[in-house]
């Protein structure tokens, strides 16, 4: 990745945790997990898939399926950035008169398919896979999930099926934050080792830094892993990343800041150089 490309997507990704920010007030978002995953989201739309505001429909457009619904910010932020719906738009949160909402649905430009109930997007992106490969389409069908969604037995049934009809056209991401609503995910059910486990399931892994984009593009730009398995990428991320403030806290899952809290986090998110951690600083366990 060019030092000219890395600026430009850690703008992109500035301006977005901005939106993420001016979410979380007036009844709220899902703050913090909606910043671990804005990099990702940023890099996917702005360099990797093959998807923009004038190809929502084109048969080979790559999917994208956001399974963990509640990042829905991040997306919004991302599709506003970047010309899939008017920035105006966003001032429409939880207004009952559009469909900015706390979960993505159809109403907005760009969103493949309504979620929210976590566990159910990984078998619909399996079906928009598997359905393209009888086509005969190229394309790259890939469902981002979060860590505590794979507490889902519907997730596991899904990496098992595909593994099955070796989907290398399927690609999971898991947003490897470490935390699950206002838990840990290893102090209630214990995740690692994860990719062992995802191999042992019969899926191709890569573990990486969810918010160092040259990790990113190295990543999926080696998709597919393998002509004969899907592929997993799983993101080690911290939670709110962005704000030291309210990084990796389990109360920072949910946030309804006053306004006042919102131009405090705002300079603060312009302050930092670099966050107080990194995801090489969580105990993976």
């Amino acid at each position: 990745m060019t030092p000219e490309k890395h600026d430009e997507l850690k703008a992109l990704a500035l301006r977005v945790r901005e939106h993420i920010v001016r979410l979380s007030t007036d009844g709220g978002c899902f703050t913090g997990a909606s910043l671990s995953c804005a990099d990702l989201l940023v890099y996917l739309y702005a360099d990797f898939l093959n998807i923009s505001p004038q190809t929502l429909d084109a048969p080979d457009r790559d999917f994208l399926f956001l399974s963990k619904g509640h990042d829905v910010p991040a997306l919004y932020g991302t599709f506003a950035e970047l010309g899939y719906m008017p920035k105006e738009r966003l001032a429409n949160h939880l207004k009952a008169n559009d469909s900015i909402y706390w979960h993505p649905n159809r109403a907005v430009p760009g969103v493949e398919f309504h979620s929210g109930s976590l566990g159910h997007l990984p078998s619909v992106g399996l079906g928009v896979a598997l359905d393209n490969r009888l086509r005969g389409l190229r394309n790259r069908t890939i469902v981002i999930t979060g860590d505590g969604e794979l507490n889902e037995g519907s997730v596991w049934e899904t990496v098992l099926v595909a593994a099955a009809h070796k989907l290398s056209n399927f690609t999971l991401v898991v947003d490897r934050n470490h935390f699950q609503a206002n838990m840990a995910t290893e102090d209630l059910i214990p995740l690692e080792p994860l990719g062992p486990k995802f191999e042992a399931f019969g899926w191709a892994v890569r573990r990486i830094d969810g918010h160092d984009f040259a990790q990113l593009e190295a990543a999926f730009g080696a998709l597919p892993f393998s002509d004969t398995k899907p592929s997993v990428i799983i993101c080690d991320t911290v939670r709110g990343r962005g704000l030291p403030s309210i990084e990796a806290r389990a109360d920072r899952w949910f946030c309804n800041f006053s306004a006042d809290e919102v131009t405090q986090l705002l300079e603060e998110l312009h302050s930092q150089e670099a966050t107080t951690l990194t995801s090489e600083t969580l105990t993976v366990r």
